[in-house]
């Protein structure tokens, strides 16, 4: 099949299906990046998790999984996987394996009167970005990009602002003063191959001056729960206490040691972990 929204579109409506597998079917067309750096995906996939898409449907995840398995089973050859681990959302392809190339049209061509090729939700990285410019991402344009991007990502449930922070930090320590906008996405992309060498430098900082009391009891918070784990360390306080609350830990504790966001959020977990409230 023609991976195109157009072809797409009308070998779903020449399909025979139920009328919630042709509605789910639009929903996932709905979605699919047709070039590279659209939501951070490879041209020809959408991504979703189980629940937002019962959510747009409306029915029960037991319901959805029967829909899904219809759409595999027909015409369409619906594809999913899940690449980034156990709660990152689902990848979808119609049309094809996992492991099949696009093809080279993959891209809409300009005829293509589909609704959905211009979506709202697609994101792409284009232009400069200055990176010794503020440190606040929703008072730049890349805010929303990266909360597109970083759906379908290791770093989805990574917050958009420690995203940008450490983007901005990776780049200051080579000197650089501005980088092509594709270079953010392909920082995120290679959040889970290599995030040492972004986490490392910004905790050792915290570490290595430890020098007063105040800076010895933020590295005692810090050694409570290791950076390794730092990001299943924010979600299980996150889904305990609350976004909010949990920004406001974070934000007590980076005024009272004078510390960076990043090591702050280490301070919070191993709190968190001495109280008992998470797992270390």
């Amino acid at each position: 099949m023609e991976l195109t929204t157009g072809a797409i579109l009308r070998r779903i409506t020449e399909t025979p299906l139920s009328t919630a597998a042709h509605k789910l079917a639009t929903i996932i067309l709905d979605g699919i990046a047709w070039k590279d750096g659209y939501n951070g995906l490879e041209r020809g996939t959408a991504a979703f998790t189980l629940a937002h898409l019962a959510e747009k449907m409306g029915v029960s995840r037991q319901h959805l999984t029967a829909l899904l398995v219809e759409l595999a089973a027909s015409r369409l050859g619906l594809v999913r996987w899940k690449p980034n681990g156990k709660f990152a959302p689902w990848l979808f392809r119609f049309g094809g394996s996992v492991e099949t190339e696009a093809a080279p049209d993959v891209v809409s061509a300009s005829g293509d009167t589909s609704p959905y090729r211009e979506s709202k939700n697609k994101t792409v990285f284009a232009g400069k970005i200055e990176i010794l410019g503020g440190t606040n991402v929703y008072r730049t344009p890349w805010a929303d990009l990266i909360k597109a991007a970083k759906a379908s990502l290791a770093c989805w449930d990574v917050d958009t602002q420690v995203i940008w922070e450490r983007f901005l930090a990776f780049n200051r320590a080579r000197g650089n003063e501005a980088v092509p906008a594709g270079f953010l996405l392909g920082f995120m992309r290679q959040w889970r191959t290599s995030p040492h060498a972004v986490v490392k430098p910004v905790a050792d900082v915290a570490l290595k001056r430890a020098s007063t009391p105040k800076d010895l009891e933020l590295q005692r918070l810090i050694s409570a729960a290791p950076s390794k784990n730092w990001q299943f360390h924010a979600g299980d306080l996150r889904k305990k206490i609350g976004q909010a609350a949990y920004d406001a830990r974070v934000m007590k504790v980076a005024k009272k040691f004078d510390s960076p966001r990043f090591a702050a959020m280490l301070a919070v977990h191993g709190l968190a972990v001495l109280a008992g409230e998470i797992a270390k």
